[in-house]
């Protein structure tokens, strides 16, 4: 299995560990980008307390503190029945050598801001270190975890509401079976799609399909070379047509859009790092009525990312911002969509350096909604934030006292 880590890329080195858990004015395309959004809920905490240097629109429902309770939330928030569920990469009551703090965890959280542990993984041949989002299907929550299961590959895992947990699949990263997941898996038409790092038949990542039962197979094999390689972003689905981002390969080697058909037919959209496209996207795209939308985590006119539109076919293509450091850099999660305006996270940058949350418009106007400073409000938002009925919900990767993340809620 290849390593993640590249010379030219050396930000990858820091995506990595965060996957190892604990271990480690331009005018719009056609129209903005869409995310799945959820019903109301509550706030844990009143507007105003405690965000001293914040947004007053800002708050934080949960810090992970205990490390029992999760550790470096990597991962988008669900809603299921008005209670919001997560994974965190590292935490909970399993440690190893490698895990010295816990394997991760799935957790929920109540509109009051009340967190419970539902399952820690570590244990046996379960997996470890989930990055990604839950999704939800008839009510049972399903996930992937970037290492761990039978022979330490990740896996694709069940869990139902109340903590019961089953692993469906564990990747062996040999005979041609993908490895390291670090992406959500999308439903589509009652069978499971998803991407792994590593992997397939030449070690760079995959396509693979999973059914609820836990039957996988393998759709498709990325080259390093013109195809692309290290899909780390979920998938989404346009019209029965599957579309992804690679952080790396393509012809230039900075990373690729591909669309791939349910029977694996792979193509090649856009190849990043030509001039001043960008390159490098760790984010997966949105979508809206054929439009796709998103970011990445390098290149642009100041190095620092950008955030993009472009057409299914690969024929338009336009950079709506390019990323400095004082409105933050890096962007590593994907956007979503709230009322034609499109809402983001970057990693890093900003004024104090710990991150962002902005709004930007399909006619390329972007605005800085929070910016994350030393830690106490959290700090390097990884994942995706979701719209609750005009309140947008997130999580941070580090921050607080001990650095191990926050939920936050924020009003633009």
């Amino acid at each position: 299995m290849k390593k993640l880590c590249f010379s030219r890329y050396a930000f990858s080195c820091v995506i990595a560990a965060m996957l190892a858990g604990c271990g480690g004015s331009q005018p719009s395309i056609d129209a903005p980008g869409v995310m799945p959004q959820a019903p109301a809920i509550g706030t844990a905490r009143p507007v105003g307390q405690d965000i001293r240097g914040a947004s007053s629109a800002f708050r934080v429902l949960h810090r992970f503190d205990s490390g029992s309770d999760g550790k470096n939330p990597a991962a988008a928030l669900i809603e299921v029945n008005g209670t919001l569920y997560g994974t965190t990469a590292a935490g909970g009551s399993y440690s190893s050598s490698s895990y010295y703090e816990g394997c991760g965890t799935v957790y929920s959280i109540t509109p009051n801001g009340a967190e419970q542990v539902l399952h820690s993984f570590g244990a046996a041949n379960d997996g470890k270190g989930p990055n990604a989002s839950l999704i939800d299907v008839k009510g049972t929550l399903y996930g992937t975890t970037f290492s761990g299961g039978t022979y330490g590959g990740g896996t694709v895992f069940s869990i139902s509401t109340d903590g019961t947990e089953h692993v469906l699949h564990s990747f062996q990263g040999r005979s041609g079976d993908g490895a390291e997941p670090a992406a959500s898996l999308i439903d589509v038409k009652g069978t499971l799609y998803g991407t792994t790092v590593g992997g397939g038949t030449y070690g760079v990542g995959t396509v693979f399909s999973v059914s609820a039962t836990g039957t996988e197979h393998l759709l498709y094999s990325f080259s390093e070379g013109s195809d692309g390689a290290q899909p780390y972003a979920s998938l989404i689905d346009v019209k029965g047509t599957l579309y992804g981002t690679t952080r790396a390969g393509g012809t230039y080697g900075a990373g690729t859009v591909f669309s791939i058909s349910t029977t694996g037919a792979e193509y090649v959209v856009h190849s990043f790092g030509d001039g001043s496209d960008g390159d490098t996207p760790y984010a997966g795209l949105t979508d809206v009525k054929g439009s796709l939308y998103g970011t990445t985590s390098y290149g642009g006119k100041y190095g620092a990312g950008n955030v993009f539109g472009i057409s299914t076919a690969g024929n338009k293509y336009v950079v709506l911002h390019n990323f400095r450091r004082i409105n933050g850099k890096k962007p590593l999660a994907s956007l979503i969509d709230v009322g034609g305006t499109l809402y983001g996270t970057t990693y890093s940058g900003g004024t104090h350096g710990g991150g962002t949350v902005f709004s930007i418009s399909t006619a390329g106007k972007e605005q800085v909604l929070h910016k994350f400073g030393s830690g106490s409000l959290g700090k390097n938002p990884a994942a995706s934030l979701i719209d609750v009925n005009g309140t947008l919900y997130g999580t941070t990767r580090a921050g607080r006292a001990y650095g191990r993340g926050t939920v936050f809620a924020l009003n633009p």
